[in-house]
């Protein structure tokens, strides 16, 4: 198993159409194979969160507050493939394309493919 980052850098004014993409691409992931652990955006106000100081003194800071992460996980690499090739061809995925294209909700983003750790 192995589990695919994505860190996006969301445009200023555009969380709300971030969401729709997210939404969109949460259903197609999980349609093809895969199982999406949610896309994490930046809180609001209004939203009560905790204050961000660190355990360690000098070398924790408060995130940007532009960034928004996704998690997704595939069992092995051929059903990732197998996943690209397919979503490629899927409706939802031209249209959901079609919608970023049209609102550049985002402006880059970082994949990363980990794997686990567990006890």
């Amino acid at each position: 198993m192995f589990t695919c980052f994505i860190r996006y850098e969301i445009e200023p004014g555009k969380l709300d159409a971030f969401k729709e993409y997210a939404r969109a691409w949460i259903g197609l992931i999980r349609a093809h194979g895969g199982t999406h652990h949610g896309y994490f955006v930046p809180g609001q106000e209004g939203d009560l969160l905790p204050d961000a100081s660190f355990s360690f003194p000098g070398i924790g800071r408060q995130g940007p507050s532009h960034i928004g992460v996704a998690l997704f996980s595939f069992p092995d690499v051929a059903t990732y493939e197998r996943y690209k090739r397919e979503v490629a061809e899927d409706e939802g995925c031209k249209t959901a394309t079609a919608r970023f294209n049209e609102t550049k909700c985002f402006s880059a983003y970082e994949r990363s493919f980990l794997v686990p750790i567990f006890e």
